[in-house]
């Protein structure tokens, strides 16, 4: 299982990727969802677009959320009883780029009662345009760092690039023609889905792992115009549609036969996922009812907070 994958999707996060200045996960108590209550920042956040109009940059929003982890489900033969944890996700508009950061902890009990505690701090800053990316991801297990990722990535007119890490170790690694940094992955994705495409391949590099890019491929089911009673919750949801989304990442190259040749070059894998998440993106950026797939076991992720942030020029 390869958690970290996770924490790029949703600024995608994620998704980038999955990406803020909120309460270190270290300090977080279980389950806690932390800022319960805090005020709304005062900007508002961009307006729904007029029908038909594409989502570019602009229409992401700036914003803070806090999802709630669980175990949705474990294969019978896995040892894994329970999940439990906290994830907090924060988008600032830098004015010529994205800043995001991301904060992730996650307590894991086996049918004996053990627990097993991870957390994660993952930050971005990537440009408007797509062409850089300076990110920086820190892994825990039990206390103790088993991960450290930083460096900076810069893209070509064609998509192809180069990343130079400093962490791990010190090296140069080639991303791809047609390679996409996560705010970018998640506007294409959205705009796939608002045009009815069912499905998007393409490397994706997100600066959670020191091998490069990934190969994903993303079905995408209907668009979904906006709908009443969410943005009773969320204000920042109200009047938005929104796509339901499933992401597999596979390592660079995977595949085989003709099909992985094809897909290769389309930047899609073939096979077993390393990772999958399903989500509902709304047209602002803001994700909702994650599940995050790891083969062995499934997380859910509920959104439970969000604010709108300043920022911007």
């Amino acid at each position: 299982m390869r958690p970290r994958h996770a924490f790029a999707l949703l600024g995608f996060l994620a998704a980038a990727v999955a990406a803020t200045p909120v309460v270190p996960a270290q300090s977080l108590g279980k389950n806690a969802i932390p800022g319960k209550g805090a005020p709304a920042a005062a900007q508002a956040s961009p307006a729904a677009a007029p029908p038909g109009a594409p989502i570019t940059a602009e229409r992401m929003a700036p914003h803070r959320a806090a999802y709630r982890l669980s175990l949705d489900r474990a294969r019978d033969t896995l040892q894994i009883a329970g999940a439990a944890g906290v994830m907090l996700y924060e988008l600032v508009d830098a004015c010529e780029g994205w800043t995001t950061r991301q904060r992730f902890t996650l307590t894991l009990t086996d049918r004996d009662g053990q627990e097993i505690d991870t957390t994660s701090d993952y930050s971005t800053y990537e440009s408007k345009d797509g062409r850089r990316l300076r990110f920086s991801l820190t892994q825990t297990s039990q206390g103790a760092v088993s991960q450290r990722v930083a460096g900076e990535a810069e893209i070509g007119p064609d998509g192809s690039g180069v990343v130079r890490y400093t962490e791990p170790e010190a090296k140069e690694e080639r991303l791809p023609p047609g390679t996409l940094l996560p705010t970018l992955h998640t506007i294409r994705a959205l705009e796939a889905a608002r045009t009815g495409q069912r499905f998007l391949a393409a490397p994706l590099f997100d600066g959670t792992q020191p091998e490069g890019a990934q190969d994903t491929t993303t079905v995408i089911g209907d668009w979904q115009e906006a709908r009443a009673g969410i943005g009773g919750r969320f204000p920042m949801l109200a009047d938005l549609g929104s796509a339901r989304m499933r992401v597999a990442f596979f390592p660079r190259g995977s595949g085989g036969a003709d099909d992985g040749r094809r897909d290769r070059r389309q930047g899609g894998g073939t096979g077993t996922p390393d990772y999958e998440v399903s989500l509902r993106y709304f047209e602002n950026g803001v994700a909702d009812e994650l599940k995050m797939d790891f083969g062995d076991f499934v997380v859910e992720g509920r959104l439970e907070q969000l604010e709108p942030v300043p920022g911007g020029c």
